[in-house]
């Protein structure tokens, strides 16, 4: 007998993925969430893959202990309506960028360390070094 499992929603899988950004930015392991909401670090990593669906009011507690409002995990949703596409995809193609980026070890890293510099004229050179880097990366 062939068991036809069900393929989690892709709202399902993009709430989950919001739910794990803002836990790796906030540096909170899936163990910490799930004691800070009564339930296992393995039930964390089903609503972060998208198997298990989050309800209603166990995503109002998501979002307390995560200091988020509940529309934080559902933007750049697909299918979400958007500004003058149909298809609503424009914005969240455009930013799928920063959440892969902030999904990313490097890039969590990158972010934490230059939200702590509190200089922006050092910002700005940190900013023109990068675009430098990538300028050259790209001509190799």
């Amino acid at each position: 007998m062939v068991v036809n499992k069900k393929k989690p929603n892709p709202i399902d899988i993009h709430v989950g993925s919001r739910i794990r950004l803002r836990r790796t930015m906030l540096g909170m392991s899936q163990e910490k969430l799930g004691e800070s909401l009564g339930i296992t670090f393995q039930q964390i990593q089903k609503y972060e893959k998208g198997t298990n669906r989050v309800g209603a009011s166990r995503l109002q507690n998501i979002s307390n202990v995560l200091n988020v409002p509940v529309s934080f995990f559902f933007e750049d949703a697909p299918g979400e309506a958007g500004s003058g596409d149909p298809n609503g995809m424009s914005e969240a193609n455009s930013s799928n960028y920063v959440v892969d980026f902030l999904s990313s070890s490097e890039g969590l890293q990158l972010n934490r360390a230059f939200v702590q510099i509190s200089d922006s004229k050092v910002r700005r050179k940190i900013v023109e070094l990068v675009k430098a880097l990538a300028a050259e990366s790209d001509s190799e």
